[in-house]
């Protein structure tokens, strides 16, 4: 636990996951409100009661939580607090909590297509029957307010909404413009590089998000937004911002350089550059190195350095 200022109250609460302990945000003000709210664990539970006992608090304290994304690790409690009266995030969250079924089937039929267009042999599609398995750690509930950029958080006015899409496709940070206080979630984190990871078309759209490129982009928005310290969601806090955002960004374009030269060796599959760049990894965290490898060819598409031709279903990049 750290105290950040009078406001504010930074909780380390463990996960199962391979990224470790994630941080939540305790912020006093109109309301007493959690930001983010850990993984659904007995340890992360218990771990969160004891943080808030040492405060002066009790779960039926908090009046309102406030989430950065929808991924597992930043909703899993959000049913432990009994006076609880809202719920806020991004739209885009709300069908993961209410564990929407017509979503589900929407996201599983698009990560079955994305096998056949990626070139992912047959070994590998079992993995989809463990598409819905992360929703174990998850929260159920159902927001009562949205925000987005250009909001300000409810019950405290002094703190601002940034859209910061990339990492999930409903990633919100929070900026205290006064002192350039920046509650990161996945978005800025000092230790490693979160990954853009892909999910199926927003509803009303025909093609997915690309993240890499939404992450690049809002990577470059927050050099222009003053931040003095960030409060990330894993990790250290940290405040070199001018250093680290820079350095994120060059090295995403050395890993896409290397990606290029494997093309203009040979047109080759989504799967197949993924076996090159990541061939310790690919077997064991397929979802995340596929995700990398296709925000690499997003990238140089964008750039127009590449192509892609459609052979027997599956997706063939070249370089152009």
């Amino acid at each position: 636990m750290k105290v950040l200022d009078e406001t504010i109250r930074q909780l380390t609460i463990p996960t199962p996951f391979a990224v470790g302990d994630t941080h939540v945000y305790l912020i006093k003000g109109d309301a007493l409100t959690l930001v983010d709210a850990g993984v659904k664990t007995k340890e992360a539970w218990e771990s969160l009661k004891m943080q808030l006992k040492e405060l002066g608090y009790y779960p039926n304290d908090i009046e309102q939580i406030i989430l950065t994304h929808h991924h597992p690790d930043h909703t899993g409690l959000i049913e432990e607090f009994p006076r609880l009266n809202s719920l806020v995030a991004h739209k885009n969250v709300d069908v993961w909590l209410t564990k929407n079924e017509m979503f589900f089937r929407h996201y599983e039929q698009f990560f079955k297509d994305y096998f056949i267009t990626s070139g992912i042999p047959d070994r590998f599609h079992t993995d989809l029957d463990n598409l819905r398995a992360p929703l174990h750690f998850a929260g159920e509930g159902k927001l009562t307010a949205m925000i987005d950029e250009g909001d300000s958080l409810p019950g405290h006015a002094d703190w601002q909404v940034i859209d910061t899409k990339g990492h999930a496709q409903s990633h919100l940070s929070f900026l205290r413009e006064s002192d350039g206080l920046f509650i990161g979630g996945d978005h800025l984190l000092q230790h490693i590089s979160p990954n853009p990871l892909i999910e199926p078309p927003l509803e009303g759209d025909i093609e997915r998000p690309k993240p890499m490129l939404q992450y690049r982009a809002n990577l470059k928005k927050c050099l222009s937004l003053g931040i003095s310290k960030v409060l990330p969601g894993h990790g250290e806090v940290f405040s070199n911002v001018d250093e680290i955002i820079p350095f994120r960004l060059l090295k995403q374009e050395q890993r896409a350089d290397k990606v290029h030269l494997l093309l203009k060796e040979e047109a080759q599959t989504v799967f197949q550059i993924c076996e090159q760049i990541f061939p310790r990894q690919y077997e064991k965290q397929l979802d995340l190195t596929m995700s990398e490898t296709i925000g690499q060819l997003d990238y140089l598409e964008d750039e127009g350095l590449i192509g892609k031709v459609s052979k027997n279903g599956t997706l063939i990049y070249h370089a152009t």
